[in-house]
């Protein structure tokens, strides 16, 4: 099957964050999507196939399979818009979070997701210990999301991945900042799916948008995730959706032989 490797969020390769993508004639065996996710070792690998007008998509990790990945569907969008249905502008997803609408506009790929109701909850000493930071405040909706108290503690952190796994709540831990150059920045933090940081995480914008948007009191941001290969997201708040917009760099095509 053809395989590509795209970077997602990034306006040339080797930033953004990199997402395996197949487009497959048919399903195969979910163990195979598992080993080959496994094999790729990038965060997630997406696997599309058409479903009449719109295409069914899943998403893996080297954990596991997930219920929303942003970047790999950007990538996905990309892979299908350029090289399997090239007169597509507009593409829809059949996911497990329902469906996910990719608008290409120009250069930039525009995600339709849905917002994330954050519930707040309780800064425990076992959260400190594990970010090594003492956060502002601390919300849980799949993730947990703490917000620290400047963009140099955000991008300056160094939490310990044993302990981020031993936390009872959350999938992912994303700390975010008020930005000086950008409205907000961002990590992501996934130990628990054998994925330490999360270069340029789509999902966690779904919470991260409503709350800066509430906070800034303005619904178009820029937001950058400060990992060391970085990426920049253009989002809106839309009621209860949250739209993401971003580039896509092609970084390989190739062919995976199995038996």
């Amino acid at each position: 099957m053809k395989y590509y490797v795209v970077d997602a969020f990034a306006d040339k390769v080797f930033e953004g964050n990199p997402a395996g993508v197949c487009v497959l004639d048919e399903w195969i065996a979910e163990d195979v999507m598992q080993k080959i996710t496994i094999e790729n070792n990038l965060s997630e690998t997406a696997f599309a196939v058409k479903d009449g007008e719109n295409y069914r998509l899943r998403w893996f990790t080297p954990g596991g399979e997930i219920n929303l990945c942003g970047h790999a569907t950007l990538a996905t969008a990309f892979v299908i818009i350029n090289y399997v249905e090239t007169q597509l502008k507009t593409i829809q997803f059949d996911t497990m979070s329902g469906i996910l609408t990719v608008d290409r506009k120009e250069d930039l790929y525009e995600l339709d997701f849905p917002a994330a109701p954050l519930n707040e909850v309780s800064v425990t000493q076992q959260m400190i210990d594990a970010l090594g930071a003492t956060p502002n405040d601390a919300y849980l909706n799949r993730d947990l999301l703490f917000v620290l108290d400047s963009e140099e503690t955000v991008k300056n952190l160094n939490p310990d991945f044993a302990k981020l796994t031993e936390l009872p709540e959350g999938l992912g831990v994303i700390v975010t900042a008020k930005g000086k150059e950008y409205d907000f920045v961002s990590r992501a933090f996934f130990p628990k799916l054998k994925v330490n940081e999360d270069p340029v995480c789509g999902s966690a914008h779904c919470g991260l948008v409503p709350l800066w948007a509430k906070e800034l009191n303005k619904n178009a941001l820029i937001a950058r995730q400060v990992s060391s290969r970085g990426g920049t997201l253009y989002c809106k708040q839309e009621d209860t959706r949250v739209k993401m917009a971003g580039k896509a760099a092609l970084y390989l095509i190739g062919d995976i032989n199995i038996e």
